[in-house]
């Protein structure tokens, strides 16, 4: 069973290390286009981005949607988890520590690229039983008139997110918890038993109880992990300087011996730059659609600044670990969290490896449940009124899924999020390059109306062009529905 494992790990790396060139020219078209357009909003705004996370929930519908900070937080719940740990230690072992270096750079030009599809997700949210609901299915089928695209969208986002992602999770934590107390298949069904239970107690309370939990766990964990990780660098501050030298030499191939190096580094960057920040994937704007704001543009910019959180905070705290520890980096053996728990028990003693098992646990389990929300209101969108059974058997499937992810191949589960992740990217991308120009336009109405000391209010009459919007409409009061005549 193991070798077939193997074997189909290999065949899946196969095909990813060939499609994902695609991937990968797509995300740098888009990064670079938007950022012209957007005369570079991801740097602009930056002060902008801090006042929109704590705005308080505006608009003519307030009561209806989370606060935006929520909906951060549920974002940042599915960013920030073992792509930061796990991942990161991960594209070191195989690319070196070049990697680092283009995770960086696709942070930067993901952070124009997040604020243009989450701004689009507000522009075509809307209204569900429960609250806003949107993402990349919606602004597909109602902005470029494609509903067989957004359908194609919405099935890939919930395998991948509730099925896929969750057992890469699930399969970090048991990882952790093996590397403390020993490999052992007990261990690991006990592990994936009690996040699977503790995952069911959560996801069958919907969007609110799930931000509730989402607001918590994730400030916390991010914070005590990244504090290590300052500390961390606080033991080595002289050696700083030679680790950035190392990964930009690595990345610029100055220090490879040969090309093959070189794409190792740029490759598994982009890749686990991608699985971790999420910036064109098309996830992030399902939890931006159902934040209630005044203005579109806030949530772009709320989400942009998730992407810097995610990737520059939180995946390089992970890579000085990793790298002021060992600056060789140098495995046989591809590695995960136990990389990186070696690395910190190497400079902190033994304690810091329970440590560890205890923020690995709670941030995947956080991504958990900020996956299991992108799926569902994915199967909300196609199944309509009718997605009440859909969404039942949806939740059994998912903590099938997190029990089965502990106990699978850490190869194996990897290459298949990296494709699954390449599939729903490319979609995404596709769909958002040509609608571009609508989220450029907003932000331009946001910004005159910040020059006139205004906080920005966003009608959909100022926005002619965007076909099929069916909110943001002055004195709107009857309840959207989900299905466009238009179709």
């Amino acid at each position: 069973m193991q070798n077939f494992l193997d074997t189909l790990a290999g065949h899946v790396l196969w095909f990813n290390d060939r499609y994902w060139y695609l991937v990968i020219a797509l995300l740098v078209i888009a990064g670079i286009y938007f950022s012209i357009r957007t005369f570079a909003v991801q740097i602009r705004f930056l002060p902008e981005m801090f006042r929109s996370v704590v705005e308080r929930p505006g608009g003519d519908d307030a009561e209806q949607g989370v606060s935006a900070f929520r909906a951060f937080t549920v974002s940042a719940a599915s960013r920030v988890g073992t792509g930061n740990i796990a991942g990161v230690a991960l594209a070191i072992s195989v690319g070196g520590p070049g990697a680092v270096f283009w995770m960086w750079l696709l942070a930067v030009m993901g952070g124009a690229t997040a604020f243009v599809e989450s701004s689009l997700a507000q522009l075509y949210k809307v209204r569900g039983k429960d609250g806003f609901v949107g993402g990349p299915a919606y602004y597909i089928r109602y902005a470029l008139r494609q509903p067989w695209l957004a359908t194609l969208f919405a099935v890939i986002i919930t395998v991948t997110y509730g099925f896929v992602f969750n057992a890469v999770q699930s399969n970090s934590i048991s990882d952790s918890v093996q590397a403390n107390v020993g490999e052992s298949t007990t261990v690991a069904v006990v592990t994936g038993a009690v996040v699977a239970v503790l995952t069911a107690a959560v996801i069958f309370g919907g969007i609110r109880r799930l931000s509730s939990v989402t607001k918590v766990i994730v400030p916390v964990m991010a914070v005590s992990y990244i504090v290590i990780a300052l500390i961390v660098v606080l033991i080595n501050i002289t050696e700083v300087p030679a680790m950035i030298a190392l990964i930009v030499g690595h990345a610029l191939g100055f220090e490879q011996v040969t090309g093959a190096a070189f794409g190792a580094a740029l490759m598994q960057g982009m890749r686990r730059g991608l699985f971790s920040n999420e910036a064109g994937m098309g996830s992030v704007p399902n939890a931006a659609a159902t934040a209630a704001v005044s203005h579109p543009v806030k949530q772009g910019l709320t989400q942009s600044l998730g992407v810097y959180f995610d990737t520059i905070i939180v995946c390089s705290a992970t890579a000085f670990i990793i790298l002021l520890s060992n600056p060789s980096f140098g495995s046989e053996n591809v590695e995960g969290v136990s990389l990186t728990q070696s690395a910190l028990e190497a400079q902190l003693g033994g304690w810091v490896g329970p440590f560890l098992t205890v923020v690995i646990f709670f941030l995947a389990w956080s991504s958990i449940l900020g996956n299991y929300f992108y799926g569902q209101s994915n199967i909300e969108y196609l199944a309509g009124e009718r997605a009440r059974p859909w969404i039942l058997a949806y939740r059994l499937l998912v903590v099938l899924c997190v029990f089965g992810g502990a106990l699978g191949s850490v190869a194996l589960i990897w290459n298949v999020a990296d494709l699954f992740m390449g599939f729903m990217a490319t979609i995404n991308l596709i769909a958002i390059i040509p609608l571009g120009g609508l989220a450029v336009k907003m932000l331009k109405d946001y910004e005159r109306q910040r020059a006139l000391g205004l906080n920005p209010v966003f009608r959909a009459s100022s926005l002619p062009e965007a076909r099929g919007v069916s909110l943001w409409r002055e004195g709107e009061t009857e309840a959207m529905q989900l299905v466009s005549k238009s179709d």
